[in-house]
């Protein structure tokens, strides 16, 4: 089971990950300061400024340290991501706070395909964990890489599915780098795609 220390570092990781304070009219997350988004920020209550309502000069407001809290709180210990294997919980965590639910749905259509019947709800629960035990005990040294392929293949269906994200998918440069190196961060290096691999992927996007 990961430590306090390491799971604090893990939400450490995230916020340097997501970087700072975008306002993207194409992501359907809105005004974000370290990933945290203006949506998350209203579910909190979070009025920085006191003036009343929760806007975009709060999201500016946040601070690094508020964020990994938030993180913690809310994208971590709520969701029950600490009661998954180790393994997984760093790259589920992580998808957590960039695809909410989701995160958990991979997870889950992932262990029936393993033999490990489920429902699919974005929850975690005891028959989630259950499964998810069970699958993790038959393959320890795979599911790791078997979730991360599996987030990896959600993006690229994504960006299929919405024009207006393939901007996120079609990049492996630069400081976010995109989400497909985002999800191979967590993947072992043998099952990273090649560079010709990925340039035919995206290849059919135009």
């Amino acid at each position: 089971m990961a430590t306090a220390h390491q799971v604090r570092r893990m939400a450490e990781e995230i916020v340097a990950r997501e970087g700072g304070y975008v306002n993207d009219p194409d992501d359907p997350g809105g005004a974000t300061n370290y990933g945290v988004t203006i949506h998350t920020m209203r579910r909190l209550g979070l009025d920085l400024t006191g003036d009343g309502k929760v806007d975009a000069d709060d999201v500016r407001r946040i601070t690094r340290a508020q964020a990994v809290d938030i993180y913690l709180q809310h994208y971590f210990l709520r969701p029950r991501i600490a009661e998954l294997p180790e393994a997984l919980q760093a790259s589920v965590f992580d998808m957590y706070v960039n695809a909410g639910s989701n995160a958990i749905k991979i997870l889950q259509r992932l262990l029936n395909q393993m033999g490990e019947r489920c429902s699919v709800d974005g929850g975690i629960g005891p028959e989630t964990i259950g499964a998810c035990a069970r699958a993790y005990a038959k393959a320890p040294n795979h599911m790791g890489d078997a979730y991360g392929i599996a987030r990896r293949n959600y993006y690229f269906r994504l960006a299929d599915q919405r024009p207006a994200s393939r901007k996120y998918a079609r990049t492996r440069s630069g400081g976010k780098g995109g989400w497909i190196r985002r999800a191979e961060e967590f993947i072992s290096p043998r099952y990273h795609m090649t560079d010709s691999e990925f340039q035919a992927r995206v290849a059919a996007w135009g």
